[in-house]
């Protein structure tokens, strides 16, 4: 990729890093007889759904307007789940979905009926009471957790309208850690899963990294449904659609002494644009950097350009010294990324674009004053 044809700051998709990984999903997809649908909210970036649309199944939809941008720019409903449904948007997610998975008993009660009347087909999302998700901002199994309904809240039969069953427990786990999740869900629910038309195991299945089994979760999957033939399965990733496609390149505005320390101050944020590195939290990789300090090799602090204090990350090394203008390329920047990008302290979003399989770089989308201004009021 020829940097110098990028603007700073600016996410840059890699179309056959794409379609490698959609390539792979579909062969699982194939091979299993499952369905696999994109997350949108770990990869939206709705300029390539048409590359997306000749691999997967469809887009699931964590909200109104993700239900709508997948019927505008993928042409088809939705697979949706909203963790708490507004009265003034039950009748608009219904229009725009082909599935829906209610929360909790009571929003099924509450809009159950009415989604199952208009042709949607419903769900229930169920809480398995485990989960290997080290984090506990990302585990939706804690002690509390507002998600899912656990076999206690459920009866032992399920009323009519309720066709499926939807899990989300995984965060870029591979496929033994579903095998063990499978063995808690049917423990808990298999009386239940004889009752419905599908099971949803949701995403968090990073099928796409390096070290992941493909072989094995089909191996898994054929397993689980050999016991339950009569289910439609869907899995739903989002990073395992956007894993490894994708760079954020930034610029060095300045090099400071922070007390002894280094400092390269980037026109990126990763407060602002890079939400992730900091709430999982994760060092992300620096293209020709060491991830860890070298001695004897200069080495820096990233500064993100809010006026936020934690607003870094470090330390690095490189083998020269850098400069202002330098190029600071950070790997893997496209999934759970975008998609949450701030103007935290009105600072500008990056632009996006795309690498395309020839060798060319195309400008999808820019921004400015009116992204930030347009949010408030």
């Amino acid at each position: 990729m020829n940097y110098d044809l990028i603007p700073s700051p600016c996410f840059v998709l890699e179309e056959a890093k794409l379609k490698r990984n959609l390539q792979l999903l579909r062969d699982v997809q194939d091979q299993a007889g499952v369905e696999i649908i994109c997350a949108l909210k770990g990869y939206a970036m709705f300029s390539t759904f048409p590359i997306l649309k000749n691999y997967l199944a469809g887009a699931t939809a964590s909200s109104v307007h993700e239900a709508r941008l997948i019927n505008e720019e993928w042409g088809t409903k939705a697979h949706s789940y909203v963790p708490a449904i507004r009265e003034d948007e039950i009748d608009e997610l219904i229009d725009r979905s082909a599935y829906l998975t209610f929360n909790s008993w009571r929003q099924f009660e509450k809009f159950g009926a009415k989604a199952a009347a208009a042709g949607v087909s419903v769900g229930i999302r169920i809480n398995p009471q485990y989960s290997e998700v080290a984090t506990d901002l990302y585990n939706p199994c804690v002690p509390g957790s507002r998600l899912g309904v656990i076999r206690a809240g459920l009866p032992d039969q399920l009323p009519a309208e309720i066709e499926g069953l939807h899990f989300h427990t995984l965060c870029e786990n591979d496929s033994h850690t579903l095998e063990r999740t499978l063995e808690h869900v049917e423990q808990r629910f298999s009386d239940l899963l004889m009752q419905v038309k599908w099971l949803n195991m949701g995403g968090g299945h990073l099928i796409t990294r390096a070290d992941y089994d493909p072989a094995h979760l089909v191996q898994v999957l054929k397993n689980f449904k050999a016991k339950f033939p009569h289910l439609k399965i869907t899995l739903e990733p989002g990073s395992a659609v956007g894993w490894q496609t994708g760079v954020l390149v930034s610029t060095v505005l300045d090099v400071i002494d922070a007390q002894g320390i280094p400092v390269a101050m980037l026109d990126t944020s990763f407060a602002a644009h890079m939400p992730d590195t900091l709430e999982m939290p994760y060092k992300p990789r620096i293209l020709g950097a060491d991830q860890d300090p070298v001695p004897g090799k200069p080495t820096y602090r990233m500064g993100g350009t809010t006026c936020l204090a934690g607003d870094y990350m470090g330390d690095y090394s490189f083998d020269r010294e850098l400069q202002e203008g330098d190029r600071i390329i950070l790997d893997d920047m496209i999934h759970y990324t975008m998609v949450k990008t701030t103007t935290f302290n009105g600072v500008n979003l990056p632009s996006i674009g795309i690498w395309r399989e020839d060798d060319t770089f195309e400008l999808i989308r820019s921004y400015g004053y009116e992204s930030y201004r347009d949010r408030l009021s």
